[in-house]
């Protein structure tokens, strides 16, 4: 009798597939993400809820500094270790925690990204706080977000824009600018606030 269990290779190669899935590249290209974002080239990112690197990778190009590959799956940052590999980027530092308690210093990242993550965590306020927490002074806060619409068949958690802008107001960022790149996602950029 065989024993399923839930990471099976199966299980994590649908995981991979569905997580590099090209339809959630079209809706917003990670490119798209980092340019909305005011990022400097000696930069530090945390990217919270990391996956297979979807948004690590782009960000690791784009800046000299360290980006953090944060997941609670070492699976998911095994693909990333090999996709930094390939791509011969030496700035990715994968890590596995959650972001409930983030395994870094305080005031040790000058931007935070967490994209199409915070609707899975279980206290929101807390997981902000924990952002705030190892961004710099000045640091950025950005996520994207699928927007809560009135819907029968939406079952999913999500977080409506109004109410991620209360959370962040909650937690002391200043929200700068909310985009929506679709109808259905919106990405939201926030300042930590002094």
């Amino acid at each position: 009798m065989k024993h399923h269990h839930c990471h099976s290779k199966e299980h994590i190669a649908r995981k991979i597939e569905a997580l590099d899935n090209p339809k959630r590249r079209e809706a917003l290209p990670p490119e798209t993400l980092l340019s909305t974002l005011p990022i400097q080239q000696d930069d530090t990112i945390l990217d919270a809820g990391a996956g297979t690197g979807f948004i690590t990778i782009p960000a690791a190009k784009r800046v000299d500094g360290n980006v953090y590959a944060l997941d609670i799956d070492s699976n998911m940052l095994e693909v990333i270790t090999s996709k930094a590999e390939k791509e011969q980027l030496s700035n990715i530092k994968p890590i596995q925690g959650s972001m409930d308690e983030l395994p870094l210093p305080d005031h040790s990242v000058d931007v935070v990204l967490a994209s199409l993550v915070l609707h899975e965590v279980e206290d929101l306020s807390h997981a902000l706080q924990e952002m705030k927490r190892v961004l710099k002074e000045d640091g950025y806060f950005a996520c994207v977000e699928i927007e809560k619409k009135d819907h029968p068949t939406h079952n999913h958690p999500r977080i409506a824009s109004t109410n991620m802008e209360q959370e962040l107001a909650h937690a002391g960022f200043h929200v700068q600018q909310t985009v929506f790149p679709t109808d259905d996602l919106y990405i939201m950029i926030a300042q930590k606030s002094k």
